[in-house]
């Protein structure tokens, strides 16, 4: 998979964590049958139980190296277990966060891919039609998004995976849905993700961005969302952080909230993801 890396103003690609595995889970008959009971939450409980055990503590060393994570970048700490490397933290400076009010920026390291909110709140998402109703589980009125934005942060198994608040506000509502663990990636393009899928919903008040919609989708192999209890937020508070695996957050926006950086919208129109980093100016405020 093609994505274009904004720091580095180029085109690289994208390989997916066990995508030999994947193509065998998805689109084979024998793999088919397997995938049943490893999309089950169960399943990853079970391998997040393994991960939190100290012997996976092998795991992280050769992992670090294959995807080449700087380490140093990273709060020292003693790892007891893969998922303890996993959600390790990073230094402050090294996702420093726009302060400024009226720009937008990135909830977490990611791949970002736009798609319009189109009439009766319909949306494609990699060739796929959904309802904002099928999102957040017909719980959250959602007057006003016609018209607006979806913006889906995809964070591989090599991404940084604690995420951020995007503004300053208030949680008004979070609820989970409970639901199966397909992977993210574009291979179950035949499946409903962003329906099927376990998820945390979040109904945010924010003071320039107006009401924002936040949903976190677990995927294969994500033993947990963790959201911290917090009520009130300030922009760039961690907001929490996904276990063992790759994920999702979606944010839906209103219509005429943001204005979304030239280049994204050029790229994303085009089909191909942006690669951003936690804290990275991806928008601005729209002026009235």
């Amino acid at each position: 998979m093609r994505i274009y890396n904004r720091k580095l103003q180029e085109y690289e690609e994208s390989t997916q964590y066990g995508g030999g595995l994947l193509e065998i889970l998805y689109n084979h008959s024998m793999g088919r049958i397997l995938l049943k009971f490893v999309i089950h939450p169960v399943f990853s409980r079970v391998y997040g139980m393994y991960n939190d055990c100290f012997l996976s503590k092998s795991r992280i060393q050769p992992f670090a190296e294959k995807y080449q994570i700087p380490m140093e970048d990273y709060e020292k700490q003693e790892y007891r277990n893969f998922n303890d490397f996993f959600t390790r933290k990073i230094k402050s400076e090294k996702r420093p966060v726009e302060q400024d009010a009226s720009v937008l920026v990135s909830p977490a390291d990611s791949k970002l891919s736009v798609h319009p909110i189109c009439k009766d709140n319909h949306i494609r998402i990699k060739g796929v039609e959904y309802t904002l109703e099928e999102l957040v589980g017909n719980r959250v009125d959602l007057h006003g998004y016609q018209g607006g934005k979806c913006l889906v942060f995809r964070l591989s198994m090599e991404d940084y995976h604690r995420y951020i608040f995007v503004d300053n506000g208030r949680v008004s509502k979070r609820y989970a849905l409970k639901g199966k663990l397909h992977t993210v990636s574009s291979i179950s393009k035949e499946h409903k993700i962003y329906r099927e899928n376990h998820r945390v919903v979040n109904v945010l008040e924010t003071e320039n961005f107006g009401r924002v919609i936040a949903i976190e989708v677990g995927a294969l192999l994500v033993g947990k969302i963790v959201n911290h209890p917090i009520r009130r937020f300030k922009k760039g508070m961690e907001k929490g952080y996904f276990k063992l695996g790759g994920s999702t957050i979606v944010l839906l926006l209103k219509k005429d909230a943001v204005t979304l950086d030239k280049d994204i919208l050029e790229k994303c129109s085009l089909g191909t993801e942006v690669k951003l980093v936690m804290g990275e100016k991806i928008g601005s405020k729209q002026q009235c």
